[in-house]
């Protein structure tokens, strides 16, 4: 049974009947068209008529006969039959050339409530950005976080448990990685998802030198998640190989990737100044599954996958998030939302004195009285001096909610 995805849900309603154009986004096989067909559902159950409602998925090849804008406006405008509302759903748009011009004229003519999904970030820029300046609303998905899997498996009768963390931890939250009981047949569904992303949506039909180029890149950033990137560390690793490539090169391939919504950047917040610094992005990719698969060693103790799962999630939450900096060290995370915020630490265990110290030490020089945490998979309270101790996975089934200021 498909899961309703009621985090994103309760977001988007609010739009169902406006005529600003909700775009849903995000990676491929996130459950976009799953989405779409809750939301389709959830019109009908509200009494709009079945035949007020047009889907067209664009990967399916019954709709190859619409390539471009011009021929997307005659098909819609063809099933528009009187003066009542419509409610449109476009999925995987990006395949339309020139879409954008399609959309701004259906909004501009029709009584329309518009829903496109896409899997590439670019949807938002460029021209759709001009003609559309304000009349966009974007909405981006995630695979499944924990807490889903939960009500995924709760759903499906599966029995669920707190231990099935170590599995999302490693394989990620994908949704059909789930049908999948041997680990083998998740590591080659996540391997044959990657591959297809990249040969879609990053590297198309360019010459195998570059798709070889860029796996060597992305194998890199993924390995990596969660630290500062280094570019000159991937010049340095090709040099010692007997190859070059250049700076350039690697930013193109990081902004593909980002494109493509494989990885986050993610800035840095100046705590004394309280502030967004531009310079030196951390990237975490968009599920732990993909790290894993691009990953030769894995160590879940280096609080690099922990990091990464609690970034997706704040990010499902709604949060803005960044890197904290202070005068000498770093918060993992500072979490914003509604103009509040937190500051957030992650550590795998606090297992020894030294563990503790540094982890709760870290904000011994802030002065900013935002709520502070330390998150570890620590099942004994450790809270003092003012900071909270939070257990990763009680904060991830959302048995805690995070206080802000």
């Amino acid at each position: 049974m498909k899961l309703k995805r009621e985090t994103y849900l309760e977001q988007i309603r609010p739009y169902y009947d406006s005529d600003i154009i909700k775009v849903i986004t995000g990676v491929r096989r996130s459950g976009k068209s799953i989405l779409l067909d809750t939301i389709k559902d959830e019109l009908l159950d509200n009494g709009i008529s079945k035949d007020h409602i047009i889907y067209l998925n664009f990967e399916d090849m019954d709709y190859d006969y619409i390539v471009d804008a011009s021929d997307l406006n005659k098909d819609i405008k063809s099933r528009i039959l009187d003066d009542d509302k419509y409610y449109i759903f476009l999925d995987e748009i990006q395949h339309i050339e020139s879409f954008e011009k399609a959309l701004a004229s259906f909004r501009a003519t029709l009584n329309v409530s518009l829903f496109v999904t896409g899997s590439n970030s670019a949807l938002l820029s460029g021209e759709l950005s001009t003609l559309l300046t304000g009349r966009t609303v974007e909405f981006e998905i995630f695979p499944f976080s924990f807490f889903e899997m939960k009500q995924y498996f709760e759903l499906n009768n599966k029995e669920f448990t707190d231990d099935l963390f170590m599995d999302y931890l490693k394989w990620g939250g994908f949704p059909l990685r789930f049908d999948y009981t041997e680990e083998s047949a998740a590591h080659k569904y996540l391997v044959n998802l990657y591959e297809s992303i990249v040969n879609r949506d990053i590297v198309g039909k360019t010459k195998s030198a570059d798709k070889k180029a860029f796996m060597d890149i992305s194998l890199y950033i993924l390995a990596n998640a969660g630290k500062e990137l280094s570019i000159e560390n991937i010049i340095d690793t090709y040099k010692k190989n007997n190859k070059n490539i250049s700076k350039r090169t690697i930013y193109n391939y990081l902004e593909r990737m980002k494109k493509a919504y494989l990885i986050h950047g993610v800035g840095r917040y100046n705590i004394v100044g309280k502030s967004a610094l531009s310079n030196k992005e951390k990237q975490y990719a968009i599920d732990v599954g993909f790290r894993t698969i691009n990953t030769n060693t894995i160590n879940y103790e280096d609080t690099f996958f922990l990091e990464n799962i609690i970034y997706n999630e704040l990010r499902t939450r709604g949060f803005t998030v960044f890197a904290g900096k202070t005068y000498k060290g770093e918060i993992d995370f500072v979490a914003i939302k509604n103009g509040k915020k937190c500051f957030i630490q992650v550590s795998y265990l606090l297992a020894s004195e030294e563990t503790i110290k540094r982890e709760f030490g870290a904000y011994s020089k802030i002065t900013d009285a935002s709520p502070k945490y330390v998150m570890s998979l620590d099942k004994i309270d450790m809270s003092h001096d003012g900071i909270i101790h939070v257990n990763i996975i009680d904060f991830l089934l959302r048995r805690v909610e995070l206080i802000l200021t």
